[in-house]
């Protein structure tokens, strides 16, 4: 049970899906940013 046990790692397929979910996020918080100043400029 320490830290450097890799059984405890989560496999490749779920992390790069994490990481993909992670850049969408980032991106539609960013796009969401974007719409407001556009509408608040109008």
């Amino acid at each position: 049970m320490l830290w450097s046990d890799p059984e405890n790692e989560p496999p490749k397929e779920l992390r790069d899906m994490q990481e993909t979910l992670r850049r969408l996020g980032l991106f539609l918080a960013l796009a969401m940013l974007v719409a407001m100043v556009v509408l608040g400029v109008r």
